[in-house]
């Protein structure tokens, strides 16, 4: 026997080959290789960095990659892409220059890795390096007028920047930017801390620890000056039929100012404006008025205020009695009888166009489009030939028709 198979050995050797063939091949056909990149790129990790030692220069965040893989395994990636992962690993890698290959891992079989894009990172890693610097606070724009800024006070005063040494030696102060325009109150605020070198410029790659400081700083207002409110003043009453809606000021407080403060302080917190005419008006007011203002005392900044009045006309109903039903479509050959003929319309609107609302302005109409002859319950239709007048209800709102045969036949004439 073995020498039977010492002979044929070659055979099984072609068998078995082509059993393995015929085997790949039914895997195939089955459970095709596709190569496509995909869908998603992927995030770069980054590993094993020495903790005293930062990387000084720029490193991808994402990759993409293409793979080859039969379309069963395309569909596990596809449903988990954490399935895929590209990591840096810097371990035992000093300062300086460095080129290393990305490492792809593929959790799923079996996978061809076709190509990467960035394969190959080039980066530097430096010393990491730290130094201590006291917060500056920069002071821009002005205060209100009248008002004038007290001692600030920072904290911490002192923050930490950390980053790579060729970095950190850029940094030439740590400041906090404050804007002063136009304020009236206590400044009390959280503000981010800025890392700049030299010329004022921001230095990017670095850390700034705390981020942030609290700042705060007392604001008062000077001797003589004094903020009050605006009392607007109005004379007259607006058109009949008409109402005011809202009447605003801006702007709503102003600052005055007198050589003597004693004559601010004995003001009783408002002003009042000029007055404000509105005797029959009929549409919104805007206009600029003078204050009035005690002798000694003046109004600092613009002279004027700017009052807006809203004006609109008052809403109401009426109820129009007796309109009369009009037919309209009836078929030829056709006559009709509505009841009741007539019906009650209430109407809304503003009054001063409801009091020139007449009969003529009012039409009421049962459409009998496609009725043939019988009794019809038929909602009327009210049409009104003035704008912004509202139908509310039509009393009542269903009309009976009745409809019949017009008679045609020829009238006799009576014999003497």
């Amino acid at each position: 026997m073995f020498r039977w198979i010492s002979e044929n050995y070659r055979t099984f050797l072609w068998a078995f080959a082509l059993s393995i063939a015929v085997w790949v091949a039914a895997v195939t056909s089955a459970d095709p290789d596709e190569t496509r990149a995909l869908s998603s790129t992927v995030q770069v990790q980054v590993i094993g960095q020495d903790p005293s030692l930062v990387v000084s220069s720029d490193i991808p965040k994402e990759v993409e990659v293409t793979l080859r893989a039969p379309h069963s395994v395309w569909n596990l990636i596809e449903a988990d892409p954490q399935t895929v992962r590209a990591i840096l690993d810097l371990s035992g890698l000093s300062s300086g220059e460095h080129s290393i290959d990305l490492q792809i891992q593929v959790n799923v079989r079996p996978v061809q890795i076709v190509s990467v894009g960035p394969r190959t990172i080039t980066f530097t890693l430096e010393t990491l390096a730290t130094q201590t610097l006291s917060v500056d606070l920069s002071l821009t724009g002005e205060t209100a007028i009248g008002f004038q800024v007290g001692t600030s006070s920072l904290d911490p005063v002192e923050v930490v920047v950390a980053g790579a040494q060729s970095q950190v030696k850029k940094v030439a102060r740590a400041r906090v930017a404050v804007n002063l325009s136009g304020i009236r109150e206590n400044f009390d605020q959280i503000l981010p801390v800025e890392a700049l070198d030299e010329n004022g410029r921001k230095v990017d790659g670095v850390t700034v620890s705390p981020e942030s400081v609290h700042v705060t700083m007392p604001v008062n207002q000077q001797g003589g000056y004094r903020d009050v409110a605006v009392k607007v003043i109005v004379m007259g009453r607006v058109a009949s039929g008409y109402h005011l809606t809202d009447i605003s000021v801006f702007p709503p407080v102003v600052t005055v100012f007198a050589a003597d403060p004693e004559l601010v302080n004995a003001l009783p917190g408002v002003v009042d404006t000029q007055p404000l005419e509105l005797q029959s008006v009929k549409e919104d007011i805007s206009t600029r008025v003078a204050l009035n203002l005690p002798e000694g005392i003046s109004i600092v900044g613009e002279q004027t205020v700017l009052i807006q009045a809203g004006v609109s006309p008052i809403e109401s109903s009426v109820t129009l009695a007796g309109e009369k039903v009009e037919i309209i479509n009836i078929g030829d050959g056709l006559s009709a009888q509505v009841s009741p003929a007539t019906v009650d319309v209430i109407v809304s609107g503003p009054l001063p166009l409801l009091d020139t609302l007449t009969r003529q302005d009012v039409r009421v109409t049962v459409d009998l489009s496609g009725l043939e002859v019988g009794t019809h319950q038929v909602t009327a239709k009210v049409e009104v030939l003035i704008s912004d007048v509202v139908v509310e209800s039509i009393l009542p709102n269903t009309i009976e028709v009745v409809i019949t045969l017009v008679d045609t036949s020829p009238t006799k004439t009576p014999t003497p």
